[in-house]
């Protein structure tokens, strides 16, 4: 008769350090940015449909609102679909974003397109691991920062890591377009 061995005991010598294991669930942002070999942190937080305001998120979880960056997928008249990343607490410059795409006009996209585009839903919007492959511009003022937080694709769920590694794996475009 065969013995087996229990799943949950760990085959290393004893008195090594394991990797604390992580209760956060991997989505495919984070799937990538594991596969990059892309260092981050998962940061939860505690999601209301009723208000999905970057500020009152911040704010209610001790994040700082600069670093706390939203993702944002418009569509240009020449490009098509394409995401904009801005800090929490600016605001899309629409006409910056035109600018930098090559389009001469751009919109946000109607929320109910958002899942077919991207494969996030509102609220969960990662813009790392999209279902098409789309053109992301980055805010600048994000390279002022050693880490950045982002949705992680998933409602309640952001990521934390360094901008610069970002833009370079995943080829942000890096443009002026968020405004006070």
């Amino acid at each position: 008769m065969k013995t087996r061995k229990p799943k949950n005991l760990s085959t290393k010598p004893f008195g090594l350090a394991q990797e604390p294991r992580s209760r956060s669930p991997k989505t495919n942002a984070l799937r990538l940015l594991d596969q990059h070999q892309i260092p981050y942190r998962t940061v939860p937080y505690e999601y209301s449909a009723e208000n999905l305001d970057v500020a009152k998120i911040a704010a209610d979880n001790g994040l700082e609102l600069p670093q706390v960056f939203k993702t944002l997928v418009c569509t240009g008249d020449k490009t098509g679909p394409l995401v904009a990343i801005i800090a929490g607490d600016q605001q899309l410059n629409l006409k910056a974003l035109a600018k930098a795409s090559g389009n001469k006009k751009t919109a946000l996209i109607p929320t109910k397109s958002l899942l077919a585009t991207t494969g996030y839903q509102r609220g969960g919007c990662s813009p790392i691991g999209l279902r098409k492959v789309l053109p992301i511009y980055l805010d600048q003022s994000a390279l002022s920062f050693s880490e950045i937080l982002l949705n992680a694709g998933q409602r309640g769920l952001l990521f934390a890591a360094d901008p610069h590694f970002l833009a370079e794996t995943f080829h942000f475009q890096i443009a002026s377009i968020g405004q006070f």
